[in-house]
């Protein structure tokens, strides 16, 4: 089953031999991809289902405003998106539309992001600007405060707030919401986990924070003070950093209420809400999103309760959770590096050497009964052949022979056993590891897999009424040996033995719609994979926004190549080149040009 019933949420089933959407009509992920491949489209695919963004932003706010009426919360709930984590059209444009209802906001941490924040976000959705910022980047801000919206600039050291102050004093614009960034001792774990804690990149010190105090008392800016704001890593595998980080949180956002901060009503926690990722049961986060709602809003009523200070309002940062479940990578299967190993390659002699003909013998009669004897008996015989070969007894052919009955025989045996494996059959599996080459890069595509070792749900699209029994390695197509995704026998990956003269095979990576393609590189000039909306409705399904992958010609450009004068060379020089027929030198250059404007994945699947 692939873990679904792990990382799915319910997103995705297994339906007999398919994976469906799991979704209103509930069209399988094949039928999707093929259909679009009906086109002329060759190459990974990004599948985008929208209704998975509005799913996840409905129970972000359903489970906090629960959260708020069990334990009498008098503080409200507010979320932005981090724009760092995806911001692509497609899917802000998704993230307002379903947000809009509930004040769902954007959060910006360059100039860039904040113009868009500025153009995106709906007047009274609250912005909040995050990261180091220079003057420019805060009198953007004072401009959006101006426009009417409702943004905070989150300061990272005290040399901002004096750019605030300064900004401030030299203007006469509409003046933002400030926050404090918080230098907390408490910090995440797992891979993220620096940011947190007292090495954390990023916040105050107490002894900063009340020097800040101090700046914004002098300056009359206190009441412009409305928001403290933490964050102590993305993707919190584990809940108990949290609870420690917002008991240390609490008591500096009280005792700066206590202190004279009256327009202080904020806590932003930052992001962390966790993803599934896993496809094992031992590896999974150690809570869900009812508990980390209750524990939140829990955590901060009992502290401002012992305080007597009332209940400051929530924000939340989590953009993972919002995005990483509504995309996934389809990625043609293109060679199985065992077709070595097949009985047509056999090249038998009218005279073999005995182990040889003992070997084709064990193939023959092999059956469910004798296959683990047998199996034994191929992997003797093959150490003594191997000896001979050194020794100079049997010639190359003959050794090629035995590996491929060798193989066969353990293939044929695997098989077997698959409704009953042993601790041996297992061993072998890991040792007669398949390699899968998938059109795709994992640079451009998975590059947190190649960058933190992040691992994606990954399973085929169909034949999942097959036991699959071929422990697998993918291996993508770029030139490069970090382009692999290696079996691991902690969390290993089984694949189908497949015949892909007959057949296609597609692999489908699940969840990877946060970071993924704003960090996706272009190593070997791959480029961003086509990209479609698929809408799911009652009757079936319909393909909106569909964007082909970068022509060859666009990807060079993209790099600042003159591709005009590129086309130029490349046509002389083969108008130069020695053609015996002139049609052949016509058509040599119509093939060219057409390569040119297709995209730069392989285009020999069928």
């Amino acid at each position: 089953m692939y873990g679904v019933e792990i990382w799915g949420d319910e997103n995705f089933v297994i339906d007999n031999e398919t994976v469906k959407v799991n979704h209103l009509s509930a069209p399988t992920l094949l039928e999707i991809t093929q259909k679009i491949r009906s086109g002329g489209i060759r190459g990974p695919l990004l599948l985008r289902f929208p209704h998975l963004i509005q799913k996840q932003i409905d129970s972000l706010y359903s489970n906090f405003h629960r959260a708020i009426a069990e334990n009498h919360y008098q503080g409200s709930f507010h979320a932005v998106f981090p724009l760092k984590v995806n911001q692509f059209p497609n899917v802000i444009d998704n993230i307002i539309a379903y947000g809009t209802p509930y004040g769902y906001g954007l959060e910006a941490g360059s100039k860039a992001e904040l113009i868009l924040a500025m153009c995106q976000t709906p007047i009274g959705s609250p912005i909040t600007v995050n990261g180091f910022k220079d003057t420019e980047m805060i009198t953007m801000g004072f401009i959006a405060a101006q426009m009417g919206h409702n943004i905070t600039l989150i300061i990272e050291g005290i040399n901002e707030l004096e750019s605030i102050i300064e900004v401030q004093s030299t203007c006469k614009l509409a003046t933002p919401s400030i926050g404090i960034r918080l230098r907390l001792h408490s910090s995440g774990s797992g891979t993220w986990a620096k940011s947190g804690g007292m090495r954390s990149k990023f916040g105050l010190t107490t002894t900063e924070i009340l020097e800040a105090m101090q700046l914004l008392k002098t300056n009359n800016l206190l009441e412009n003070f409305t928001m403290i704001h933490f964050h102590i890593g993305s993707q919190m595998e584990e809940i108990s950093p949290l609870k420690k980080a917002l008991r240390e949180a609490g008591n500096i956002y009280a005792e700066l209420k206590m202190m004279g901060a009256e327009k202080l009503t904020n806590i932003n926690i930052g992001g962390g809400l966790a993803v599934e990722y896993s496809q094992s049961k031992k590896e999974r986060k150690n809570y869900s999103l009812n508990e980390f709602a209750n524990d939140v809003i829990f955590s901060l009523r009992e502290i401002m309760n012992s305080k007597g200070v009332k209940h400051p309002n929530v924000y939340t940062e989590s953009g993972r959770f919002i995005v990483a479940s509504h995309a996934t990578l389809i990625t043609p299967v293109l060679e199985l590096f065992s077709h070595d190993y097949q009985e047509h390659s056999l090249r038998f002699k009218e005279k073999n050497p005995p182990l040889i003909d003992e070997l084709r013998d064990l193939n023959r009669l092999l059956n469910a009964k004798n296959c683990i004897e047998f199996m034994h008996d191929a992997l003797d015989h093959q150490e003594s052949l191997l000896t001979l070969f050194d020794l100079g007894y049997i010639d190359l052919e003959d050794r090629s022979n035995s590996e491929i009955l060798v193989h066969l025989i353990i293939k044929k045996s695997l098989y077997l056993m698959a409704s009953n494996p042993t601790n041996e059959s297992i061993r072998l599996e890991e040792r007669f590891v398949e390699h899968f080459l998938i059109n795709g890069s994992i640079f451009q595509s998975l590059p947190d897999y190649w960058g933190l070792h992040q691992k994606f749900p990954v399973m085929p699209l169909h034949k999942l009424h097959i036991k699959p029994i071929r422990a697998a390695n993918l291996w993508d197509i770029t030139c490069d040996s970090d382009g692999e995704i290696t079996f691991d026998s902690k969390a290993p990956l089984y694949l189908h033995d497949i015949d892909l003269d007959n057949e296609e095979y597609f692999l489908a990576f699940f969840n990877v719609g946060a970071y993924q393609e704003t960090l996706g590189m272009h190593h070997n000039l791959f480029d961003k994979p086509t990209e479609c909306s698929v809408i799911v409705t009652e009757n079936g399904y319909r393909l909106e926004k569909l964007h082909e992958s970068p022509h060859i010609i666009e990807i060079l450009e993209s790099i600042q190549y003159n591709t005009r004068s590129m086309i130029e060379t490349l046509k002389n020089n083969l108008q130069k080149s020695d053609f015996s027929d002139a049609k052949e030198k016509s058509d040599t250059l119509l093939k060219l040009e057409h390569y040119l404007h297709q995209n730069g994945y392989l285009r020999t699947t069928k």
